[in-house]
Order: structure tokens, then sequence, then C-alpha cells
């Protein structure tokens, strides 16, 4: 057993990336964010959908199509496959969890 909200000690200079749970259908993961972001001129496309939700924190997405969207504690977003977006900010106080699930 584990707790969602338990972090580590120390300010993380990277993102910490936990599975929580994986086949060859889902993948859960823990996302530990504290002031990270998505490097200048780099988009995520990623091969599976993305269902997340943000349980601690503040943070903004950017899309391809210049559209932002503003992420507060509760909310969540899906992501369809191939969707190019990024991370524009990531709060280090509190810091940012995320769970994510890949599907």
């Amino acid at each position: 057993m584990a707790n969602i909200f338990n972090l580590p000690t120390q300010l993380l200079r990277e993102e910490l990336f936990e599975s929580l749970f994986n086949n060859e259908k889902i993948l859960i993961e823990r996302v530990v964010s504290t002031g990270q972001i998505t490097p200048e001129n780099e988009w995520y496309d990623q091969e599976r959908d993305e269902w997340l939700i943000l349980l601690q924190g503040d943070a903004e997405l950017s899309y391809e199509d210049a559209s932002r969207i503003k992420l507060r504690r509760g909310d969540y977003l899906f992501i369809p496959a191939h969707q190019k977006h990024r991370v524009e900010y990531t709060s280090s106080e509190p810091p940012c969890i995320w769970l994510t699930i890949f599907f």
C-alpha cells in the first residue's frame, strides 16, 4: 500500500515519474512536478490516449494550435493520441501531483 500524496523529502530537480500499474493495454503513472516544463520547441506526441487529473498544484498546458489551458487542483483532461501538447507551467509550492492514465 502507498499514498499518492507522500512526496520525496527533498525538492526535485527533475520530474518524478512512478508507474503505479502497467500492462499491455494501460499505464497508470504518478507524476510529481516542481516547476519543470517541456523544453522549448519540443512537443509531446504520444502513441496512446491520455487521461489525467491534477491532484495538487497548478499547471498550464498548450497545444500546437496555440490554445492554452490552465489546470488547478481537481481538474482533469483527456488528450487524444498524437495531439501535440506542451507543459508550460507547473507550480513548485505546492508541487504538482498528476495521475495519468495512458490507454
